[in-house]
């Protein structure tokens, strides 16, 4: 069903393991599976005759990325110029290609509300003793700042306040502020988060993200901070402070004001500042830091008070996402609704036009021009397959990454706005186009239950599956999927390992380290015509492969215990409300709790009615009994089977009656999941249309 290895012929094995996976979802028989995988060859010839295997092409994935990363899209900026165009660029090949519009008012755009914010030169901070002389800080070279709260001037004049890593983690019986009130005062704390060679603590070396300096700024916001001081060094950021100076230097953008608390000065500084603003407490920054690592930690206030002056130029403007969708074969019908996502960002910093011509743009080739052509060569290949599996393929490419995974953020936020439902998010982010790799990352693809998937289709690619290269950078916190994660969808990225042929390891890991340490968010992140793309042809041969299988199998979840499968129990009830569906009732708060949907049979004969249950819970919170007071045949089952998963906290024995009604809308739904919804509690309604007679029409596509 797709291409292997630049070769035109589908690979039985893997279209039998997709047809495997496809029966045993719906039979439930390891008989039928035994005697299938019997048949390989049989079964793949089966599928190979109903398929047509669009190729994909290195030489289109060069084209998209060498137009990406010209001088005409000037670095693809956000709310630029070069952003609008690549945007444009993107809807144009997504139509060519005969994608559907799955953006806003039959467009193939989403509108991203966005306010630009730049910190002019006016700006001032100085670090005041309680005795001495204050220590006069130089902008860009000493910090960097912006105002998140998005107001024109911000005057600060308070108390600095070191909080460690700054992180408050029940799961990890972590806390840095212990009841420590930051309201109106400045957090000084470390990026990253304490030492761990304990996968059991803070994933050992793997950074989670607590680490994440947007965690730091988004946690002490939230405890009343004004303003935040990130101590930088290099090997706790995984990255220097050019980069820094580099992604903060220029305007930033971030989503319009909701109510979330918002820091008046989000900020990093670097090692050496800090050491001097330490010094005037008689403190030594080494040793703050080894206290860091304790739980004992307590908030240290300075006698050291932020005396800043922010000057910012407010600019609200509109960006877009890009959304093309191709309808799966069941559109409509039993999936209807669910589809495979692919992401990848399109923006990068853009132009400076305050640097000399010839070193003023941040071309971006890498970062993001690569996955966002790999995603372009997708949905081309998508386009064109015939026939189409049960679910569709959603694509969307992302803007603002590189101001804070906005683009993708919003998308998230919004999901539900969404044709269809994504069960799976794949990302690409900066793929180098140097060899046909023979590793390949998917860092976070092991927490989902879609991995045994992964694996497989990875071995047929003649793929090993590296684990992350660099854990203790948190690579996974620091890319599109994670919006995606954090709103339920199972999401992770497809990059390659460090592994290439004919290259050994070290090899791999050098040419990693020079683009690190010589190209990322630098203007010499710029296309090259000695590059080699069949290495990205195979990594897009290889998310096109997984959106096959996972367009035709069962559910995708995370991993019990995961710190998103909350999330997606959530996203899989509707985001309903369980707090209103059991209001006034401490005794029935959920602990595990999933969301009802409507019967495929009693939806495909048009069948709604009222069930009303009589639930039982025992006193170790689950549930020992549902018996049906009525409702039709067709829908009781959908009570039954979902209430008994239900679990509550543990208490004496209690009873409630449930009641769900199943109506069948009049006027064409956007989406299953926004129709689940509380009518008062114990009480909850679940909508949905009648399916669509499905078209049968031939079409003839450009690619």
């Amino acid at each position: 069903m797709c291409m292997f290895h630049g070769t035109t012929s589908p690979n039985p094995f893997l279209l039998q393991f997709v047809f495997v996976r496809f029966i045993d979802r719906g039979q439930g028989m390891r008989k039928i599976v035994t005697l299938l995988a019997a048949g390989v060859l049989s079964a793949g010839v089966l599928l190979a005759a109903k398929s047509h295997a669009p190729k994909i092409a290195a030489e289109r994935i060069r084209q998209h990325v060498k137009y990406l990363a010209s001088d005409a899209l000037e670095g693809r900026g956000t709310g630029q110029k070069g952003g609008d165009a690549a945007a444009d660029y993107i809807a144009a090949q997504f139509k060519r290609y005969g994608l559907r519009p799955a953006g806003e008012n039959g467009t193939y755009f989403q509108n991203v509300p966005l306010v630009g914010v730049k910190t002019l030169p006016e700006t001032s901070f100085a670090l005041v003793p309680s005795s001495g002389e204050p220590l006069v800080l130089r902008n860009l070279d000493d910090f960097v700042t912006s105002n998140e709260s998005q107001t024109e001037i911000a005057n600060i004049d308070a108390p600095i306040v070191f909080v460690g890593y700054g992180i408050a983690a029940p799961e990890e019986k972590w806390d840095d502020y212990k009841g420590y009130d930051l309201k109106g005062k400045v957090a000084l704390l470390f990026v990253n988060e304490p030492i761990s060679d304990d996968p059991n603590f803070f994933k050992g070396k793997a950074l989670t993200y607590n680490g994440r300096w947007t965690y730091k700024y988004e946690e002490t916001a939230r405890r009343g901070a004004v303003a935040t001081l990130i101590i930088h060094r290099t090997d706790l950021a995984s990255y220097g402070w050019e980069v820094v100076r580099n992604s903060w230097g220029g305007e930033r953008s971030y989503l319009k004001l909701d109510g979330t608390p918002k820091l008046e000065a989000a900020s990093w500084i670097q090692e050496e500042v800090a050491r001097k603003l330490v010094g005037m407490a008689g403190l030594d920054l080494d040793k703050l830091f080894q206290q860091a690592q304790s739980r004992e930690f307590n908030p240290i206030e300075l006698p050291v008070r932020l005396k800043a002056h922010l000057a910012s130029a407010l600019r609200p403007f509109s960006s877009r996402n890009v959304l093309g969708m191709v309808a799966g074969s069941e559109y409509n019908y039993n999936r209807a609704g669910e589809a495979v996502l692919y992401t990848a960002h399109y923006d990068h910093f853009g132009i400076d036009r305050a640097k000399p011509a010839g070193a003023n743009i941040y071309h971006g080739a890498v970062d993001n021009g690569t996955g966002c052509a790999i995603l372009l060569e997708i949905a081309r290949a998508w386009g064109a397959t015939e026939p189409m599996p049960p679910r569709s393929a959603l694509l969307a490419a992302v803007t603002a990454e590189e101001q804070g995974l906005l683009g993708s953020e919003y998308l998230g936020k919004h999901s539900l706005e969404l044709p269809v439902d994504p069960i799976l998010d794949l990302n690409y982010d900066a793929l180098a186009p140097i060899g046909i790799p023979e590793e390949v990352e998917v860092s976070g693809a092991e927490r989902t239950t879609y991995y045994p998937a992964v694996e497989n289709i990875a071995g047929e690619f003649g793929l090993t599956i590296r684990p992350d290269a660099h854990p203790e950078a948190g690579h996974y916190y620091r890319s599109d999927h994670f919006s995606l994660s954090r709103v339920g969808i199972p999401s992770f990225s497809i990059g390659q390992g460090r592994k290439f042929k004919d290259h050994d390891l070290a090899w791999g890991e050098a040419q990693a380290k020079d683009y690190v340490d010589n190209h990322y968010h630098k203007s010499a992140d710029a296309f090259r015509e000695d590059w080699n793309f069949a290495g990205l042809a195979k990594m897009a041969s290889f998310g096109y492969a997984l959106g096959q299988a996972a367009a035709q199998g069962g559910d995708i979840r995370w991993l019990h215990d995961d710190e998103f499968e909350e999330a997606w129990y959530r996203a899989h009830s509707g985001g309903l409300d369980t707090d209103a569906l059991f209001a006034g009732h401490p005794e029935f708060k959920p602990v595990h709790f999933e969301g009802i949907r409507y019967p495929l049979l009693a939806r495909q004969t048009g069948i709604g009615g009222t069930v009303v249950a009589r639930v039982s819970v025992g006193g170790d919170g689950k549930i020992s009994e549902v018996k049906i007071e009525k409702g039709h045949p067709l829908l009781v089952g959908a009570i039954e089977d979902v209430v008994k998963k239900w679990i509550f906290v543990t208490g004496a024995e209690r009873t409630f009656e449930l009641t769900c009604d199943f109506v069948v809308a009049d006027e064409p739904l956007t989406t299953r999941r926004r129709y689940s919804f509380v009518v008062e509690p114990f009480h909850l309604r679940v909508v949905v249309e009648l399916p669509l007679a499905q078209p049968s029409s031939t079409s003839s596509k450009s690619h």
